[in-house]
């Protein structure tokens, strides 16, 4: 089910193309302004998202410094909410650490797809590319790459990097302030709208084929189902099952395509 990169289209098609056109006439500067204009929209959500992050964690009893380490070091959003829930209920920490890194195996199925778009990229370039892979930087990338399979891998790499820095500063600046006011955030207003959101921005304009399809609704049906089970462990079967799921419906179509 992982993306993967369109037949180059014909020369001609692509300049009749405006929008591709431009695409491809951008420098990697105009590359970079141009994913940190489309992520622009993302704050909406994760302004609010990083805040509520800052105040949970400070009511957990972190310090600013351990919050600030959180979202500078960790950067996942998901894994960070994971591991402050459970050391507040004081849970052993093997399950912190466990718990976290199978809420952020989602990255290496983004790593995966991204290959055939950013594989050939100099070292020096993965190792930043790693650090800042978020979930709306591979959303909007990996589209992006999708409908411009021509770039040069100048302006992939300017294009995810033009993403990852509205996207990723941000987060960082909003949990420090929801960290500093914490304490006095009144109880009535509700942050957590945020994190469903942003992910139904992400997923919805992915969801192209029936194999998609079937790995969205079986992981969500099971993880209402599995809802019940204790430290998100649901969630974690649920995940796995949707995406074996959605393998099974590809492989069974693929004769039908040939």
């Amino acid at each position: 089910m992982s993306p993967t990169p369109e037949p180059r289209p014909d020369p001609a098609q692509e300049t009749a193309d405006p929008i591709t056109a431009r695409a491809l006439a951008r420098t990697p500067l105009q590359a970079f302004w141009h994913g940190m204009w489309q992520s622009l929209p993302f704050l909406i959500v994760i302004v609010p998202f990083s805040l509520l992050f800052g105040v949970v964690a400070s009511e957990a009893g972190l310090d600013l410094a351990q919050i600030m380490g959180f979202s500078v070091l960790v950067l996942a959003g998901a894994s960070q909410f994971t591991a402050v829930q459970l050391m507040s209920d004081n849970a052993p920490a093997i399950i912190v650490i466990l718990s976290s890194l199978a809420v952020n195996l989602r990255m290496a199925m983004y790593s995966a797809s991204l290959v055939p778009w950013l594989g050939d990229a100099p070292a020096k370039h993965k190792a930043w590319l790693s650090y800042v892979l978020v979930d709306q930087s591979y959303a909007l990338s990996i589209q992006h790459y999708e409908r411009h399979p021509r770039l040069s891998m100048m302006q992939r790499l300017a294009y995810f990097a033009g993403c990852a820095v509205l996207i990723c500063v941000p987060w960082m600046i909003a949990t420090a302030v929801g960290a500093i006011i914490g304490q006095s955030m009144p109880e009535g207003i509700a942050l957590d709208f945020a994190m469903p959101i942003t992910f139904l921005a992400m997923i919805a304009p992915m969801l192209r084929t029936v194999a998609h399809m079937a790995a969205c609704f079986t992981s969500i049906v099971l993880a209402l189902v599995l809802a019940g089970l204790p430290s998100g462990l649901g969630l974690l079967i649920a995940s796995p099952l949707g995406m074996i799921a959605g393998a099974v419906v590809e492989a069974r179509m693929a004769p039908k395509e040939a």
